[in-house]
């Protein structure tokens, strides 16, 4: 079998990202078929569009140093996530249950799925809206069809059995599609430096720059998406995955790179009506044709085997706990699809995006917590046993339980205020979730020279 795993062992071949146990040794994948797998979250319309879309409302130079700030928190963050999930082969779902016992384990893993589902129905219907403008004999409901259709066998086997081979072949087709984007706007438009100068503020630098980080807080489930892929990753490999793979140089490319060109492209090329991604979608097949078609296929279907792969080991993880019967890869990614292409035939646009946007708060609360226990157990992660324990079956561990749940109702409440306070929801969400769990485990700090931290014994929590 190739890829991820030479051997024949049934276990794996039943759960081939083992989305109920650690990934063992034997099963992890070399640095190039892990970068290849995970770089398919770099393209994506969706990049092009919040960066266009926050330069429109705050001023293009406060939303690229909301693109900088973001690159350099995400690549610190997931620098040492990931460091944390190739030693220990957790999954999000494993580590929860570490943090927060079963019902955490369970909450967390129907977030992501939940999340991940959402992000399936948004990139797949921009495949699907290509689609059937470029023929437009089809209906939209058929062309939704066929992007689930195709997309759901992609994600049959394991991360690492053909995926990182699929979206290292499409790879550089995006980034020469993006490119040749850029030339033929050039080219068909010419020049202006009008994409320095969009929004309210134009190219002057204000407090609008931390709306368009926060804005980026909000997506903050890459963190989870980082931690399901880096578990496969080598521990030799190591040092190369938390500096480069999911660190600041893949940022750059997701973030930083399709940010400025999103902007360069929409203020550039003319568009009818409200900047939407699907404005976007259409402007690109205008200026590109069929080229552009194929080049909007590869964006969206490289990032959509992400979503689509996230998704099913998630629901997979997440029915097991609750059913207590093991379902096949191939049986949730069916139901996956089938709950895509429901999603799809909704109004899904009208409130998907509030959705994420209480889910993010979730979401920031979790990754917090998760770095404040990995810095408090931080000597256990070069003991691999250590870090591995406490997998017990409990229902509810205090100290994670309270401060995820308090925290994020601070979040929920302070995006529901008004008079601009809404925009710190995520930093409040964050304070209050790193105090709450560090007085929870009973952290006390000594002052001197040298703080040294000292932990009680951890029994409910």
């Amino acid at each position: 079998m190739a890829g991820l795993i030479n051997s024949t062992d049934k276990t794996h071949n039943n759960d081939p990202d083992f989305s109920t146990s650690v990934v063992p040794e034997y099963a992890r994948m070399s640095k190039v078929s892990l970068t290849m797998a995970w770089w398919a979250l770099c393209s994506a319309m969706i990049w092009l569009l919040v960066s266009a879309t926050l330069a429109m409302s705050y001023g293009t130079k406060n939303a690229i140093t909301g693109l900088v700030f973001s690159v350099l928190t995400y690549g610190v963050i997931n620098s040492v996530i990931s460091k944390y999930a190739i030693k220990t082969g957790l999954s999000v779902g494993l580590f929860s249950r570490k943090v927060y016992g079963n019902v955490g384990e369970l909450l967390a893993t129907g977030i992501f799925a939940t999340i991940a589902i959402y992000y399936c129905v948004f990139e797949g219907s921009v495949i699907a809206v290509a689609i059937q403008h470029y023929f437009s004999q089809l209906e939209l409901w058929h062309a939704y069809l066929i992007v689930v259709l195709y997309s759901v066998p992609l994600v049959f086997g394991g991360v690492g059995q053909w995926l990182d081979k699929f979206n290292g072949v499409l790879l550089p087709f995006y980034y020469i599609g993006l490119f040749a984007a850029v030339v033929l706007t050039v080219s068909q438009y010419g020049y202006t430096d009008q994409w320095l100068n969009l929004g309210p503020t134009g190219a002057t630098l204000d407090g609008g720059w931390w709306s368009c980080y926060s804005y980026f807080m909000g997506l903050w489930v890459m963190m989870m998406y980082t931690w399901d892929y880096a578990r496969f990753g080598k521990k030799e490999d190591t040092k190369y995955h938390s500096k480069f793979n999911f660190g600041i140089p893949f940022y750059l490319c997701t973030y930083l790179l399709n940010g400025v060109i999103g902007i360069y492209l929409v203020a550039t090329i003319p568009s009818e009506g409200a900047l939407s991604e699907i404005s976007i979608v259409l402007a690109i097949l205008k200026l590109m044709g069929f080229m552009g078609l194929i080049f909007i296929w590869i964006s969206q279907t490289r990032i959509n085997t992400a979503n689509f792969q996230l998704a099913t080991v998630n629901l997979q993880s997440f029915l097991y706990r609750i059913l207590k019967v093991k379902l096949s890869k191939i049986t949730v990614a069916i139901l996956v699809g089938a709950l895509v292409f429901s999603l799809m035939l909704t109004d899904v646009f009208s409130f998907i995006l509030q959705a994420l946007a209480y889910q993010s708060i979730f979401v920031v609360s979790w990754v917090v917590i998760a770095l404040t226990y990995i810095f408090i157990h931080r000597k256990d992660v070069h003991d691999e046993n250590k870090a591995n324990a406490s997998l017990e079956q409990q229902n509810v561990k205090i100290c994670g339980v309270v401060a995820w749940a308090s925290s994020s109702l601070v979040g929920v409440v302070m995006l529901n205020t008004s008079g601009g306070l809404s925009q710190y929801a995520s930093l409040a969400t964050i304070i209050v979730a790193v105090v709450i769990y560090y007085v929870l485990q009973g952290v006390t700090v000594k002052s001197g020279k040298k703080s040294t931290i000292y932990i009680k014994e951890e029994k409910s929590c």
